[in-house]
């Protein structure tokens, strides 16, 4: 499966308007022009995020006449975060929320962990935050075609709906005093899960329920986010088949 890259003024506003989710766009800097503009309102009204690049950048994605302007469509369609909340189960949800979680490999191999563990969604920004595209939905292992992607403008209000729902906002941070094997996951708990370089950004540690870390031998620094969530996850699926 192929990344569905668009490119050319026209074509990507009319992406925009026949309703396809778009997943990142990239226009050159200082575009002029009556359709630059056309482009920049459109964008505008439908609320969606652009990054500006030089032209070089757009000439590497794509050999054809571009106009400007490229853009990928994602090869799923997002879910809505309230909806997905609304949806009833009958056992307790699990959710994860990434925060700057930028490389694609890293995001399918969480995503194909979710999946594995039953989880509900993955919360996800959209900026600082990996593309869904080939490399995603390879390492995922085509699990991003079965659990809800949910893209949100921003991860602070995502975890406030969360907590407004009952759900436990658990930050994973190695300056946690708390170990995930003393902490209670058998709830609804949504974990918060940081970049390896940055960590959870202080905003959002100080809105979370609770921080918990897994223990480390003091050979190493951390883990790999995806294998540290993992890890958390089947302590979630261990701690609820534990009788």
């Amino acid at each position: 499966m192929k990344t569905n890259l668009i490119y050319g003024l026209h074509p990507v506003m009319e992406a925009i308007k026949s309703g396809k989710q778009i997943d990142k766009i990239f226009i050159q800097k200082n575009l002029k022009g009556h359709s630059a503009h056309d482009l920049l309102d459109l964008l505008k009204e439908q609320q969606l995020n652009y990054k500006t690049v030089p032209v070089e950048k757009l000439n590497k994605l794509t050999r054809e006449n571009h106009q400007g302007v490229v853009a990928f469509t994602a090869p799923v369609t997002f879910a809505d975060l309230e909806n997905v909340l609304a949806t009833e189960t009958g056992k307790p949800k699990t959710f994860v929320l990434l925060d700057g979680i930028t490389d694609p490999r890293n995001f399918g191999a969480i995503i194909r962990t979710a999946v594995a563990t039953d989880a509900n969604g993955i919360i996800f920004p959209e900026n600082n935050s990996a593309p869904v595209n080939e490399d995603t939905v390879k390492t995922s292992a085509g699990g991003v075609f079965k659990i809800p992607l949910i893209r949100v403008k921003h991860l602070k209000d995502a975890i406030f709906l969360l907590q407004a729902y009952g759900i436990k906002v658990l930050a994973a941070s190695e300056k946690a005093n708390r170990l995930i094997y003393d902490t209670d996951l058998k709830p609804d708990v949504a974990l918060l899960m940081g970049s390896e370089g940055k960590g959870i950004n202080k905003s959002l540690l100080n809105i979370s329920d609770e921080k918990i870390k897994l223990p480390m031998s003091d050979k190493i620094d951390s883990l790999n986010v995806s294998v540290a969530c993992g890890v958390i996850l089947y302590e979630v699926i261990r701690q609820r088949l534990k009788k």
